[in-house]
C-alpha cells in the first residue's frame, strides 16, 4: 500500500500518512473537494475558494446555524447537449460541497464575490463579548 513519491518523507508525518491511506483505499479524493485558503486579517477573515470553470450561478451559499455550506455544481444538460462529440472526457457534471464552522463569525455580514474562478468570502469576526462584573453585598 505505498505509494512512490517524488520527494523523500524526512520524518513521519501522521496527517499525510492518513492522507495517503484515504486515497490509496477510496481512490484520490481530491476531485471532491476544492481548494481553500483563509486568512486573518485582525478583525476578519478572508477565504479564498478555487472553483475554476463554474459560473457565479452554479455557485451557492447557505448558513444554517453556525454552519456555512458552499456548493459549486455543473449542470447536467450542458454535458449532453455535446455529449457524442467526445473522444474522451474527464470534466463531466457533478457536484462539489464543503461545510465551514462560523460560529466565530458575524454571519449578517458576510460578503462573498467570484471572479476569475475564485470565491471569495469576507468573514468579520463576532466582537469578544466582555464578562459583566457585578458586586454582590455582604449582609
Amino acid at each position: 500500500m505505498y505509494a512512490l513519491t517524488p520527494f523523500e518523507r524526512k520524518s513521519f508525518d501522521l496527517f499525510n500518512a492518513f492522507h495517503d491511506f484515504e486515497n490509496d483505499f477510496f481512490g484520490n479524493t481530491s476531485v471532491t473537494k476544492f481548494r481553500t485558503d483563509l486568512k486573518d486579517d485582525g478583525d476578519k477573515y478572508i477565504m479564498e475558494a478555487e472553483l475554476p470553470g463554474f459560473e457565479k450561478g452554479d455557485i451557492t451559499l447557505d448558513i444554517t446555524g453556525d454552519t456555512l455550506c458552499l456548493t459549486a455544481q455543473h449542470k447536467q444538460e450542458k454535458v449532453e447537449k455535446d455529449k457524442q462529440k467526445y473522444i474522451y472526457r474527464e470534466r463531466s457534471c457533478g457536484s462539489y460541497q464543503r461545510s465551514f464552522d462560523i460560529s466565530a463569525i458575524d454571519a449578517d455580514k458576510i460578503e462573498a464575490e467570484y471572479k476569475n474562478g475564485i470565491l471569495y468570502l469576507v468573514l468579520p469576526k463576532k466582537e469578544a463579548c466582555k464578562p459583566e462584573t457585578k458586586r454582590l453585598e455582604i449582609k
